[in-house]
């Protein structure tokens, strides 16, 4: 019997106004994304009479998600870059001395004294005054190399140790130089993306190129030297004692302090013990504030381990200069003036509001682990992605508009009930492209192109139906129904396949591809659901009015 019961009607009509519901924000493209904009500079900065306004154009109580726009549509930063992951091999030498130093110090009677010397970053040279200990030695440095923590190597240690005469040469082992590599890569990778987030950005796409390689497309941003300026930017804090102070950068140094550049004061160095208290690993948060002077300033708070370590020296060397280190420029050095308990703390210079905040975001983030050396910069205008986005609407209206006068000429007034749906069908694909976050490139645009003309076959495939049970004589009412029925298995073949085809893309692809293969698959769904209940509720509905003793189809 050709009917749908009334939950299932009234589950229809709700599906279809929620999706056209969460679509409306689209239309008013503009006016939303200046409201969420100054929703998150108030979050971020505090209110002002502007931003309030700008929240006040949209009601709080509509939907604010919109779309968002790839690169290639808004315009943007597309940048390479390459990681120059020796410069971790360096450090991780640097930190392996102390190590072999405390452990060759016990051997001293067999070996001797013992001296690093200099070598390339990636090696380790120690010097024994006993040549005859070598072996000795050897066996003791050995003793502290680890398992390298890598799915690859299994049954690896982390340093090969060799000699020459009185020389240790320390080295990376191969297998560690391979999971260090992709250890460095994947924090650069997620550090470059929390940089990213924090500022605002949606969408952006932040991937591993090769090997040594990251390929990082903002859209939104002014320019490449922008983003440039915002993740090239190593920001390694440190807190380190003070010595003394310089006016030259060639104060002489021993081997356990160092001379940094004083950022306010011009022509002042400071000479530091090279080891620091605490540094940035420490850190748990980072926020743009004020000082008592109502200068803009950076608050920061330490996990339980800085926090301890900071107290303890705040304690026990109250009255000293102590200074604040970013990127080996003292950032300011004031004298501890008490007891600093509970790991919390400000760091005061002559920042600007911006320079605070992206201050605060690059101190929350944490500190690149290795250089980045960008191969390839491009700033994509706005204009550009106008362009695209007039092209994609000129493209979406005549498909649209080919594919609605064909239906309603093939199909009469059930083709008219089948353009209904297709409206229907393409706000419901921006409500969900909407609901999901997704992100609309020139591509995707593509995929909503080639669901407007595959939203029709379902219903082309059931009025076929529907005209060959017409012609057996059997009444109008019976002819619907068995033409919704054996169309049904024959739709959900076709569009089962392409639906798997959209995620095999998903999975397999990137970027653009992966931006039409959501469409392409959001759209396979939202094409089934129209077609086979939108347009059937529109016909039974008809006909329980209208009560035809003919159709025409």
């Amino acid at each position: 019997m050709l009917q749908i019961d009334l939950w299932k009607r009234v589950l229809i009509v709700l599906t279809c106004l929620a999706g056209l519901f969460l679509a409306m924000p689209n239309a008013f493209y503009g006016q939303v994304e200046r409201h969420n904009d100054a929703l998150a500079e108030i979050e971020a900065l505090g209110s002002t009479p502007e931003r309030a306004a700008a929240v006040a154009e949209w009601p709080e109580w509509l939907p604010s998600s919109l779309v968002n726009l790839g690169l290639d549509l808004r315009g943007g930063a597309h940048l390479l870059a390459e990681v120059q992951v020796e410069d971790v091999y360096a450090t991780r030498m640097d930190a392996l001395w102390p190590e072999v130093r405390d452990a060759l110090r016990d051997e001293r009677g067999t070996v001797g004294t013992i001296r690093r010397q200099p070598s390339p970053p990636d090696e380790l040279h120690v010097r024994i005054s006993d040549p005859a200990g070598l072996g000795r030695a050897l066996e003791v440095v050995r003793g502290l190399a680890q398992p390298v923590v890598s799915l690859t190597g299994v049954g690896s240690t982390d340093i090969d140790v060799a000699g020459d005469g009185d020389i240790i040469i320390v080295t990376l082992s191969a297998a560690e130089r391979e999971a260090t590599d992709d250890r460095t890569i994947q924090q650069s990778l997620e550090i470059i993306r929390r940089r990213v987030d924090e500022v605002g950005t949606r969408e952006p796409t932040i991937q591993r190129q090769g090997a040594d390689r990251i390929l990082i497309q903002v859209p939104g941003i002014g320019s490449a030297g922008e983003l440039k300026e915002l993740i090239g930017t190593t920001a390694k804090l440190t807190f380190n004692p003070v010595v003394g102070r310089a006016s030259d950068a060639n104060a002489p140094t021993t081997g356990r302090t160092v001379v940094y550049p004083s950022i306010d004061e011009e022509g002042v160095f400071y000479i530091l013990e090279q080891t620091p208290v605490v540094s940035g690993e420490d850190l748990t948060d980072a926020q743009p504030t004020f000082d008592q002077n109502g200068r803009p300033a950076v608050n920061f708070r330490f996990n339980p381990s800085g926090a301890r370590r900071f107290g303890d020296y705040t304690a026990q060397n109250i009255g000293s200069p102590f200074a604040i280190v970013l990127d080996e420029e003292v950032i300011s050095a004031p004298v501890i003036q008490d007891h600093i308990p509970g790991g919390s703390g400000i760091i005061t210079g002559n920042f600007s509001i911006e320079e605070s905040t992206n201050l605060a975001v690059l101190l929350r983030a944490g500190a690149l682990p290795a250089e980045l050396t960008f191969l390839e910069e491009r700033t994509i205008g706005p204009e550009l992605g106008q362009d695209s986005i007039d092209a994609g609407r000129i493209a979406c209206i005549v498909a649209f508009v080919a594919v609605l006068v064909f239906m309603a000429l093939s199909y009469g007034l059930f083709g008219i009930f089948a353009n209904i749906a297709l409206i229907i069908n393409v706000g419901l694909i921006f409500g969900l492209l909407s609901l999901i976050g997704a992100t609309l490139t020139l591509p995707g645009i593509a995929g909503i192109v080639l669901t407007i003309g595959m939203a029709v076959d379902a219903n082309v495939l059931v009025f076929e139906r529907i005209r060959e049970e017409l012609k057996t004589a059997k009444g109008p009412a019976r002819a619907i129904e068995l033409g919704y029925e054996k169309a049904l298995s024959a739709i959900l073949d076709a569009n089962i396949t392409t639906f798997i085809t959209a995620v095999i893309l998903f999975a397999v692809g990137s970027g653009p591809v992966r931006g039409f293969s959501i469409t392409l698959g959001l759209g396979i769904i939202t094409s089934v659901f129209t077609a086979i209940f939108v347009t059937r509720l529109l016909i039974i509905m008809w006909f329980e009015r209208r009560r035809p003793r003919t159709v025409e189809v």
